[in-house]
């Protein structure tokens, strides 16, 4: 059933049920000719328990792996506060390899990377432009509630944690010095942060993300 599923376009990643003639079968079922076939995708908010399931289990933890060609995208998705893994460097062997070591989730938009074998868990991307990705992400996987705003470091996807000013306050401009007394920084990378114009601008573009994918999703 895979390779069949698999010539006709469809990465296996995106299936989580498989009707034969009626009867719910698994990757591994071999076809005689003349079946009806029906594959449904990943279900995200419906219990489909009782027959076989292809996905271990809906993602309500979701911790993705971006490819080298969606770095917008992986950026976008630390600003809403998930998890997302992003190393330019990472070829589709190394991607591949730590997604399925890892149990992350792939976004890419490159289907060839999704019907390797090892990968279980990925979602190809239909949109080009970043911020309807980052809703259409947000829809697939049913995110809406699970959104955490400046969380994550943009740029290394470390946690964001309050710090003391006096701290770090060797480290801040003049001016930022002088009026402002709340600051964050990554616990990996120690990028500081403060609620500035900066900041007021990407709450927009997270308000416009959730928007588009309400939207999208009525």
């Amino acid at each position: 059933m895979k390779d069949t599923i698999e010539s006709c376009g469809v990465p296996h990643t995106e299936i989580d049920l498989i009707l034969v003639d009626g009867e719910s079968v698994g990757f591994d079922h071999h076809l005689a000719g003349g079946e009806r076939v029906a594959v449904y995708p990943v279900f995200e908010g419906l219990d489909i328990s009782p027959v076989t399931r292809l996905r271990a289990r809906p993602l309500r933890c979701p911790r993705f792996l971006v490819d080298a060609n969606l770095g917008r995208l992986a950026r976008l998705l630390r600003l809403l506060g998930f998890d997302t893994r992003y190393d330019q460097q990472m070829d589709d062997d190394v991607i591949a390899g730590i997604a399925a070591e890892e149990g992350l989730t792939i976004l890419t938009r490159d289907r060839g990377l999704l019907m390797r074998r090892i990968v279980t868990r990925g979602y190809f991307v239909r949109s080009q432009a970043p911020r309807t990705q980052a809703a259409e992400v947000m829809r697939r996987f049913d995110l809406h509630e699970q959104v955490r705003t400046f969380t994550r470091c943009v740029d290394c996807n470390g946690l964001i944690q309050p710090v003391p000013k006096t701290e770090i306050q060797d480290r801040l401009p003049h001016n930022t010095r002088l009026f402002y007394d709340t600051f964050y920084r990554c616990s990996q990378c120690s990028k500081l942060f403060w609620r500035g114009a900066h900041w007021r601008n990407l709450q927009s573009l997270v308000d416009e993300i959730r928007s588009t994918a309400a939207e999208d999703n009525g």
